[in-house]
């Protein structure tokens, strides 16, 4: 989960939201990015989806089978449906997103046993450090937005 801080204070210093993101299978790192949606102008280039896109071209396949996801912010309903697809064994959170995080605050997508993969989800890893960059970083680009 460092390497994921380390990552989303990456993105904030290019000016996207602060959410990192590593895959890591066997204990090697199999792939890592941040928030790339504003560099991009791709709405589904999150963290989570570059580095699932990431892991599987590396990998030879789109099955994360044996992987732990890391990631800075809890995912959204895109980002934890394609962790279901990829196969992922387990998700490791920092910070809730109470507005739109589908792993445990509006809903869990990623264990809803009416699909036909479900991930072990362990939440709040350095919540702490990963929520204060994320106000941080809202807070100073509301200020930019109101000069």
């Amino acid at each position: 989960m460092q390497r994921a801080l380390e990552l989303a204070h990456g993105a904030a210093a290019v000016e996207e939201v602060p959410v990192g993101c590593v895959i890591v299978r066997s204990g090697v790192l199999i792939a890592e990015a941040h928030n790339l949606t504003r560099t991009l102008d791709d709405p589904t280039a999150h963290a989570e989806m570059v580095a699932l896109r990431r892991a599987a071209s590396r990998l030879g396949t789109s099955r994360l089978l044996d992987s732990t996801m890391y990631v800075t912010l809890e995912p959204c309903a895109m980002c934890a449906g394609a962790v279901v697809l990829a196969k992922v064994r387990r998700l490791v959170f920092a910070a809730f997103d109470p507005k739109a995080g589908m792993a445990g605050s509006l809903a869990s997508i990623v264990e809803d046993s009416r699909l036909n993969h479900q991930v072990d989800v362990t939440a709040g890893v350095l919540a702490v450090p990963a929520s204060e960059l994320l106000r941080r970083f809202f807070r100073a680009r509301r200020r930019r937005a109101q000069t």
